[in-house]
């Protein structure tokens, strides 16, 4: 009993002894929607959506895309700012971290096919190491996708339907129009606030438990 009793007391101060940057966060702006609309971000046009930094630093980023049967996106321009890049009237303000996601850097996975016949695919970026001030308003702009086929790449308009996160939905611009609805994605980081200790280590009856857990629309362009 002494045994059991010492080996949770040390388990308890190991936990208690991770630090706030040991943590993760994440801004989710609500799922894919697949159906609702899309905006280019290739062929010249860029699109930027803000979100609002859980933590001290961004380590990767996700998002939904509708591309042509077959094809996968090979690489894309990111930009991480304290502006909208893609505003016609304004500027990206500070760049905070800028490149090229491809690579082992960046997976493409097919998920289903709309109604229209598009693909619905989830573009994961990862391995990204930007500087960010905990709770303070930034964005996301993308550009220059690229893949095999030469085919437009389109970025899942959600309007931020079910997001939960501090800060949404996101406002969005389109570089051509200006002002549209918020793109589906999930900025991811470290940095973040230490959660309760409920959420980290859970206790009873001697049982240890873990507890973790431009303008071209995309429906116009299929029109024509």
């Amino acid at each position: 009993m002494k045994t059991r009793i010492v080996l949770l007391t040390i388990l308890c101060l190991a936990f208690a002894a991770i630090p706030a940057s040991a943590q993760n966060w994440s801004y989710e702006n609500g799922p894919i929607s697949g159906s609702v609309d899309a905006w280019l971000i290739n062929f010249g046009y860029t699109v930027s959506d803000s979100y609002v930094a859980g933590g001290t630093s961004v380590t990767g980023f996700a998002f939904g895309v509708h591309e042509f049967p077959g094809d996968k996106t090979t690489s894309v321009d990111w930009i991480l700012s304290t502006g909208p890049c893609s505003n016609p009237q304004g500027g990206c303000g500070t760049i905070l971290g800028s490149g090229t996601a491809s690579g082992s850097n960046l997976h493409d996975k097919f998920l289903s096919v709309n109604e229209f016949g598009f693909d619905i695919d989830l573009i994961t970026v990862s391995n990204l190491n930007v500087a960010e001030i905990s709770g303070t308003q930034y964005w996301l702009t993308l550009a220059n996708a690229m893949l095999p086929s030469g085919d437009p790449v389109y970025w899942d308009q959600n309007s931020g339907n079910g997001c939960m996160s501090k800060g949404c939905p996101s406002s969005a611009y389109e570089s051509a129009v200006g002002t549209i609805p918020s793109e589906s994605f999930t900025i991811t980081g470290g940095g973040g606030s230490t959660p309760e200790p409920s959420s980290v280590v859970l206790f009873g009856s001697g049982i240890l438990g873990l507890a973790g857990v431009l303008r071209r629309k995309l429906f116009q362009t299929f029109a024509t």
